[in-house]
């Protein structure tokens, strides 16, 4: 038998004493402070009866498997259920064995004094402990306010109100119906453009803004309050994180360029991702990259049958495989090497596996280095790479195939560029197949592996200077976890053939981030400078959304308008489709049985190819049909062209 520890036996040896002493002050009280006979004779007779009584009550009630520290409603409701139980007890042992000379108050005084002096003591215990009771701002305490006076500041100052090395000195909101009221002690003492004037009244260090459902507006508001008032500012977890469990209100931490240019939460349609993806398998190519990893993240939300990661980095693989495991609630997760140009290796994987619906995020996209030495390669990842897993796509059943593309893809400058607005064109060219083919087109995401933010972020910890290509650069930018919640979006509104462009907002001038880093490091252009070092190959002063020829059409979600109208790009594209269709049915096309290059082999315009490098076979038209790499660009020359046109 388990023996209770000495907690728990203090505990109790303290409530037995505060029912004998809650019954003796009944009689006082009914008495007048007078213990006259035959009172005096009787009350401990009957304490002999009461306390072991109101004992056996209080450990079946399990009242002292809690801690006492963190004493809260569900302990007071245990002990007014203790309470009330032992006094009907008491007034039923009364009755049955008709014990005259109890007064009738003193059993209606006696639990009413039991509870409140078992439930202050516990309330005052917490108290102590807490600090509350004695609690004094350390020698040195940095005064803090706190910006939003709603739940996330009540659970911030129950997590952290008591810190030692914190003096909050009350709390700032908008809310007129809050002003001069208090949340945990601390007094609402104004609206937040009062911040200024209060901290240099009250001597404010430090403020804590914990709005985490307010708008990115709102918050850039207040961030700049504090800018103006001279103080550093921390701020609680965003509200998505906070509803996802991954962190707490307490958890505080730095502002973060996102919390400056990031956009209020995507309104998604739950119930339908969970409707189409539920059940189901689904492949995500690219899966180790940013988007890719983030989109299987989201996917993993909506409970799939199977989830099959491809990637061509094993380290990339492996980080992933690490963060999610083998099983996610239900999920099984297939993380798989794979190359997406490789056709052989894509047929295992959709006949292993076979998916309903495929992501493609696998892709080269840094601009300057996929130019010059690396042009051919980057065509034949993102181009001939997206023709092929959707040549498997179109083999093996898959219902919904969504790309996701680039911005640079609009009336492109670049090879990288190029190669996305071929893809997309390969795609459209193909959506008149029972599987349905959709593209998303968005800019940057913050913090994506290769962009701009983390190699400022360096510059800066490095001691400077920042580089900036062109003092008037701009470019979208929007978070990883929106980008990948809109592409989801984006494939379930899909019916075939659209691109989809998300509203990226407004560009942004690549020089103001560098500032805006800058000084969330603490840190001033006059010790961090900025250096600017020209335009790089193939690199635009700024992005566009739509190409020239292309019109956008309303959809019914406000962040995805997309164009379903066909564009002159689309009969090229069909015309190469026919062409390549043609090919695989009688065999044209293929420079030679060995799979090597003709005589008349050709590369697209702004690649090479490397010598001796053999063609490999492609799935074309019918599953059981073929043509080679160099017979597949030779087809889809003129789109190529009229993809490059900008450059």
């Amino acid at each position: 038998m388990r023996m209770p520890n000495w907690r728990s036996v203090v505990a109790m040896v303290h409530d037995l004493v505060a029912a004998a002493a809650s019954w003796v002050l009944a009689y006082l009280l009914r008495l007048n402070f007078e213990l006259y006979y035959p009172y005096s004779e009787a009350v401990p007779r009957d304490l002999a009866w009461i306390v072991p009584l109101q004992g056996v009550i209080f450990w079946r009630l399990g009242m002292y498997r809690g801690l006492w520290r963190y004493a809260s409603l569900p302990d007071v409701r245990r002990i007014l259920i203790a309470v009330g139980l032992g006094a009907m007890s008491i007034a039923l042992v009364i009755a049955l064995f008709r014990i005259a000379d109890v007064p009738r108050s003193v059993i209606i005084l006696y639990p009413i004094l039991l509870a409140v002096t078992m439930g202050g003591t516990r309330v005052a215990y917490r108290a102590w402990k807490e600090g509350h009771l004695t609690r004094l701002p350390a020698v040195g305490a940095k005064r803090v306010i706190v910006l939003g006076a709603g739940t996330a500041a009540a659970n911030l100052l129950k997590g952290v109100g008591r810190n030692p090395d914190w003096h909050f000195v009350g709390l700032l909101d908008d809310d007129p119906k809050k002003l001069r009221r208090e949340v945990q002690g601390l007094r609402v003492l104004g609206p937040l453009d009062a911040l200024p004037t209060i901290a240099v009244e009250r001597g404010v260090e430090l403020a804590i803004i914990a709005m985490p459902a307010a708008s990115h507006g709102a918050r850039r508001r207040a961030l700049e309050l504090c800018r103006q008032a001279g103080i550093a500012a921390l701020t609680v977890p965003s509200y998505a994180d906070l509803v996802s469990g991954l962190v707490t209100v307490s958890q505080l931490r730095p502002i973060e360029l996102d919390d400056l240019l990031g956009r209020d939460p995507v309104a998604l349609d739950t119930e339908g991702l969970a409707e189409w993806l539920r059940g189901r398998t689904v492949l995500v190519t690219g899966a180790g990259g940013s988007i890719g990893a983030e989109l299987t993240r989201q996917i993993l939300r909506f409970g799939p049958a199977c989830l099959v990661a491809l990637e061509a980095s094993e380290l990339a693989l492996y980080t992933l495989e690490q963060e999610l495991g083998g099983k996610h609630d239900g999920t099984h997760i297939a993380y798989v090497i794979g190359d997406v140009k490789n056709r052989r290796r894509l047929d295992e994987v959709f006949a292993a596996y076979r998916p309903t619906v495929a992501f493609h995020a696998a892709a080269y996209k840094h601009v300057p280095l996929m130019e010059d030495a690396n042009a051919w390669e980057a065509v034949r990842n993102n181009a001939l790479g997206t023709w092929r897993v959707a040549q498997a796509a179109l083999a093996h059943g898959v219902e919904k195939f969504v790309l996701v593309s680039t911005d640079k893809a609009v009336n492109p400058t670049n090879v990288m560029g190029a190669s996305k607005r071929l893809a997309e064109m390969l795609l459209r060219g193909l959506s008149d197949g029972a599987t349905r083919f959709v593209a998303v087109r968005f800019g940057n995401v913050l913090g994506s592996t290769g962009s701009v933010i983390p190699k400022f972020h360096k510059q800066i910890a490095d001691g400077g200077p920042v580089t900036v290509t062109h003092p008037e650069i701009r470019r979208y930018f929007m978070s990883i976890p929106e980008a990948a919640q809109l592409v989801l979006q984006a494939g379930l509104m899909g019916r075939g053939g659209e691109i989809f462009v998300l509203d990226m907002g407004e560009p942004v001038k690549i020089v103001d981030l560098a500032r805006e880093l800058i000084r969330l490091s603490g840190l001033t252009e006059e010790e961090i400078k900025i250096e600017f070092t020209g335009l790089r190959p193939g690199e635009k002063l700024y992005e566009e959304l739509l190409a020239d020829d292309e019109t956008t059409a309303p959809t019914p979600h406000p962040k995805l308008p997309g164009h379903e109208g066909r564009c002159a790009a689309d009969t090229v594209v069909s015309r190469g489709c026919g062409r390549v269709a043609r090919a695989g049915r009688g065999g044209a096309g293929r420079p030679g049985a060995d799979g090597t290059r003709g005589k008349d082999s050709r590369v697209p315009a702004g690649g090479r190819a490397s010598r001796g490098d053999a063609a490999s076979p492609s799935l074309c038209g019918p599953p059981d049909r073929r043509i080679d790499e160099v017979g597949f660009f030779q087809h889809f020359a003129p789109a190529w062209r009229h993809a490059r046109s900008h450059a």
